[in-house]
C-alpha cells in the first residue's frame, strides 16, 4: 500500500470512530468487516450472546428478514432497506421505555455493503406527535364540504344534531341525539370500553384521531377519519379529568375513502411484516404502550400470548426455507381466525408471534391460546408434494400492578412459553411466580 493509500484509510478509519452514527461495513453473509463504536454499542443489547461478528445474526430478533431482503437484492448496487425501525426491548436495551433504532442497508457492490445505525428514539416519538397535529389541522381546514361535526358529553352520547352529520353517516335527528357515538362505528370496530378509552386520550393528549371504517345509517361502510377533542378549557379539567363539573367534546367525523387505498399502502409498507400480513413488531410496541397506559389509567383485563412454531428449524431443515414460510403464513392465518377482531397480532421475530388481547383475563386467553394449538395442530400444511404437520406452544401473561413496563409482560409471557416447550410442547401455559426464576437465560436460543 502507498504512503498515500495509507494516509486515506487512515483518515477513513479516523472519520468512522468519530462518526456521530453507527456505521459498519458487511460482507454479503452478514460478517462484519469494520464497524466503528457507535455502531457496536447500539447492536450489543440486541445479540444474544455479545458477539458482534454476523449483522444479521445480532439483528435477527428484531429483523428477522434482513438476510432474505440482502439475498433477494440482485442490483449491482442499491439500497436495500432505507431507515427500517427496529423496536428494542426496555430490559434488553438498558432504557425504561423501547428504543427504537433506524437500520438502512446499501449494497456498495457483490462483496462490501455499508449498514448505518441509529438511534431515533426521541425523534419517532416526536414525529408521531407531530403527524396528530397535522391530522388535526388538515381536517379543520380542508375539506369543509365533507365533514360532520358533533358535540358529544362526558359520557361520549351525541348532545346535538346538523345537516353534515346525515350527509356523512345518513343518520338522521332522531336516530343520533342520546346515543353513543359508537354509533358510527361497525358493531365489531369499537365497543364501549375502547370508547370512553379514546375519550380518556382527548383528556390527557388534548386530542384522539383514528382513522378506519365507519358505519352508515343503511350499513353500508365507509373508510373515515375521527377526532375527538375536549371543549373545556384546559384549567377546568385538563389536570384533573375526574374533577367536578360537566366535560365535553367535539367529535368531527371525515369520509376520506378516496384516501384508503394508498392509507393501505402505507400501512403494509410500514407496519405489516411482510412474510405474513401481520403486524410488524413497531406495532405491537405501540400498542402495547397504549394499552398499559390505558390499564394504569382504568385497570381493566389485558392479556398477552406469545406463541412460537415447535421444531421449527427441523422443518426449514428437511422441508426448505421456502416452506417453513408457507408454515409461517399458515399459524398467521390460524391466529387471525382465532383471535378477536380488537385484538393486536404481531409477528415478533423468526417464528415466534405475540397476540395482544384487551379486555381479556388470563383464563379467557388461555383458552383462545388453546383453540389455536388444536386448530393448527389438525390441518397439516400443504407444500407441494409434502404435506407438513406441526404444532405451537404458548404462553399466557395477564397485566397486573407488579408490571412496570411492556418488556415485563412480555418476559413473563416468554417464561410460560418456555414451560409449555419443557413440558411437552403441543399446549399452553400461564404465567405464575416462580417461571422467571426457573427460565434459563439460554431459552430462547435452545428453543427447538
Amino acid at each position: 500500500m502507498s504512503q498515500a493509500d495509507q494516509e486515506e484509510y487512515e483518515a477513513l478509519l479516523q472519520f468512522l470512530y468519530i462518526a456521530p452514527i453507527g456505521l459498519a461495513q458487511i460482507r454479503a453473509d452478514g460478517t462484519i468487516v469494520m464497524v466503528n463504536p457507535l455502531c457496536a454499542q447500539l447492536l450489543m443489547p440486541l445479540s444474544r450472546d455479545g458477539d458482534l461478528a454476523n449483522l444479521f445474526v445480532a439483528v435477527e430478533d428484531v429483523a428477522p428478514d434482513l438476510r432474505h431482503r440482502t439475498a433477494a437484492f440482485t442490483a449491482s448496487s442499491g439500497t436495500i432497506c432505507d431507515a427500517m425501525h427496529l423496536h428494542v426491548e426496555a430490559a434488553r436495551s438498558g432504557r425504561r421505555e423501547v428504543q427504537v433504532l433506524s437500520l438502512s442497508l446499501l449494497k456498495l457492490d457483490a462483496e462490501r455493503f455499508m449498514a448505518v445505525l441509529d438511534d431515533v428514539t426521541q425523534a419517532v416519538r416526536r414525529e408521531r406527535e407531530l403527524r396528530q397535529s397535522q391530522a388535526w389541522i388538515h381536517t379543520i381546514v380542508t375539506g369543509l364540504t365533507d365533514y360532520a361535526l358533533v358535540s358529544l358529553d362526558e359520557h361520549g352520547r351525541c348532545c346535538d344534531w346538523n345537516p353534515g352529520i346525515e350527509r356523512v353517516t345518513g343518520f338522521g335527528q332522531a336516530a343520533v341525539l342520546g346515543a353513543d357515538y359508537a354509533l358510527f362505528y361497525p358493531p365489531e370496530a369499537l365497543d364501549s370500553t375502547r370508547a370512553l378509552d379514546r375519550l380518556h386520550e382527548a383528556d390527557h393528549s388534548g386530542w384522539s384521531l383514528d382513522e378506519g371504517w365507519r358505519r352508515r345509517a343503511d350499513g353500508s361502510r365507509y373508510w373515515g377519519s375521527c377526532l375527538i377533542a375536549p371543549v373545556y378549557e384546559p384549567g377546568e379539567h385538563g389536570a384533573d379529568p375526574h374533577a367536578a363539573g360537566p366535560r365535553g367534546y367535539s367529535l368531527i367525523l371525515r369520509d376520506v375513502s378516496e384516501r384508503r387505498e394508498a392509507t393501505d399502502a402505507m400501512r403494509r409498507s410500514l407496519w405489516s411484516d411482510h412474510l405474513t400480513g401481520l403486524s410488524n413488531r413497531r406495532v405491537l410496541f405501540e400498542a402495547m404502550e397504549l394499552e398499559l397506559e390505558r390499564w394504569r389509567r382504568a385497570p381493566r383485563p389485558l392479556s398477552v400470548v406469545m406463541i412460537d412454531a415447535d421444531h421449527f428449524k427441523l422443518i426449514n431443515d428437511r422441508f426448505g426455507h421456502a416452506a417453513g414460510d408457507a408454515v409461517l403464513r399458515h399459524l398467521a392465518t390460524a391466529m387471525v381466525a382465532t383471535f378477536g377482531a380488537h385484538d393486536t397480532i404481531a409477528r415478533l421475530g423468526g417464528e415466534e408471534f405475540v397476540a395482544l388481547l384487551p379486555g381479556t383475563g388470563a383464563a379467557a386467553a388461555a383458552a383462545a391460546a388453546e383453540r389455536l394449538c388444536r386448530a393448527v395442530e389438525a390441518q397439516p400444511v400443504r407444500v407441494g408434494e409434502h404435506a407438513i404437520a406441526y404444532t405451537v406452544s404458548a404462553g399466557v401473561a395477564a397485566m397486573e400492578a407488579a408490571v412496570a413496563h411492556v418488556d415485563g409482560l412480555l418476559q413473563r409471557a416468554d417464561a410460560a412459553m418456555y414451560a409449555a416447550k419443557a413440558g411437552g410442547r403441543n399446549r399452553v401455559a400461564c404465567w405464575e411466580p416462580g417461571l422467571r426464576e426457573a427460565r434459563r437465560p439460554d431459552a430462547r436460543a435452545g428453543r427447538a
